[in-house]
């Protein structure tokens, strides 16, 4: 597989286990469009709009506060009813060769034509079929809750997830970005066919791995990589910003838990090697058993509970000395791939309204990633808020508690940018 790019963070045992797909249903169809429509579902261009078919629906506000509830996130700003719809949309892979993803788009009820639109990244997944547009659950509540609050609401699966094809190229910004990006131009398309008109200025937010992939879609967006579409905010939670000097020391020293420590190694070398090459065989950085299982281990088609179960309980069991060293010490083509992940913060100015969340002591994206973050930014002369969200917890991790805390503060606070 050298040569097909992968990356990841991992989410928690809450986000990699959450309930089941639900089935999909019967596609939109569109028999009646004249000619001009036809032509742009069946082009090759970037964000072109592949399928759209109805995920679920929510008649109101008391349905989808219900449905935030039973899902542990606060309902305080549920207020319309809310359409989900599961997107195919055309994109290019992490090589740049043509490919297919899928996300989510939620619009909400009565709450009028034109619509800011927001832009949220999902946490790490091992599971095709754990990404939003596929499972209905904790996947699919933070675009519930933005669209229930009003907006227009965009959630990308990734590339090799939901129903895009492949293997997924973890933590690899340049995908995250452009699958992101040609979602929201996909959605601005089909919002049209709905009747619905998609404001330019897109607010942007992601955890955990995708924090890193909305500071790759802001910078995008910043720098003008869509004609119509520019950053109006940028709202990263809980992000491996800094994964060389802040989260592979911590991942190593036993800042990070044992199992999280072991699942992030395992995914990072296996990721990174499929699409930048930094090992000759699995021999050579993983232990046996684990050689030869654990690239299939992490090819998209195992959900989460038996990706933990078919790894060791310790890095000593699973790496060789030579991969510890490619993240303790990494060099070549490693080096040079954590650099491009870790550039996110680096070099650029959002010219927007930029605020970094995090938990008190992440048990997995350790608060140095936040602190590295903030001090790329202000050596470019930006001055982003910190908000800490104190020691919350969901189901045993202040990662995940994190994810769940930030996202009714974050509508309230993109509520007050104009």
């Amino acid at each position: 597989m050298r040569g097909a790019r992968k990356t990841w963070i991992v989410a928690a045992a809450a986000g990699l286990a959450v309930a089941g797909a639900v089935p999909v249903v019967a596609a939109v169809t569109q028999d009646d469009e004249g000619p001009a429509e036809t032509t742009a579902r069946e082009s090759g261009e970037r964000g072109a709009l592949v399928d759209a078919e109805p995920f679920f629906s929510l008649a109101d506000g008391e349905a989808a506060a219900d449905e935030l509830t039973g899902n542990g996130f606060d309902a305080s700003h549920a207020e319309h009813g809310v359409d989900l719809w599961r997107l195919t949309y055309r994109t290019v892979d992490a090589e740049g060769a043509p490919t297919t993803a899928s996300g989510v788009l939620a619009l909400p009820r009565d709450a009028g034509q034109r619509l800011r639109a927001v832009s949220y990244a999902h946490g790490t997944e091992v599971d095709r079929g754990a990404a939003p547009s596929v499972n209905r659950g904790f996947a699919t509540a933070p675009p519930v809750a933005y669209a229930s609050a009003g907006y227009a609401a965009v959630a990308p699966d990734y590339l090799g997830m939901g129903e895009g094809p492949g293997p997924h190229p973890w933590m690899d910004v340049p995908s995250e970005t452009t699958a992101s990006l040609d979602l929201l131009r996909a959605a601005r398309a089909f919002a049209s066919e709905e009747g619905r008109e998609l404001a330019p200025e897109v607010l942007v937010t992601g955890f955990s791995q995708g924090a890193s992939a909305a500071l790759g879609l802001g910078r995008e967006l910043r720098d003008g990589g869509d004609d119509y579409f520019g950053l109006g905010a940028l709202a990263p939670v809980s992000g491996g910003y800094d994964f060389a000097a802040s989260q592979l020391p911590a991942v190593l020293d036993g800042r990070v838990a044992p199992q999280w420590a072991v699942a992030y190694s395992a995914y990072l070398l296996v990721a990174f090697d499929r699409l930048h090459d930094v090992y000759e065989t699995p021999a050579d950085v993983f232990r046996a058993p684990y050689a030869d299982t654990v690239e299939e281990l992490f090819g998209g088609d195992h959900p989460g509970e038996e990706v933990m179960a078919g790894l060791p309980g310790s890095l000593d069991e699973l790496l060789t000395d030579e991969g510890r060293r490619l993240l303790a010490e990494p060099t070549g083509a490693m080096a040079d791939a954590l650099a491009e992940l870790d550039g996110v913060c680096s070099d650029w100015d959002p010219e927007a309204p930029l605020t970094l969340w995090e938990a008190t002591d992440d048990e997995q994206a350790v608060n140095e990633n936040t602190d590295a973050c903030l001090a790329s930014f202000r050596a470019a002369g930006v001055d982003p808020d910190r908000r800490d969200l104190g020691e919350v917890d969901f189901e045993g991790s202040r990662h995940i508690g994190s994810h769940v805390a930030a996202v009714p503060e974050i509508i309230h606070w993109f509520d007050g940018i104009s």
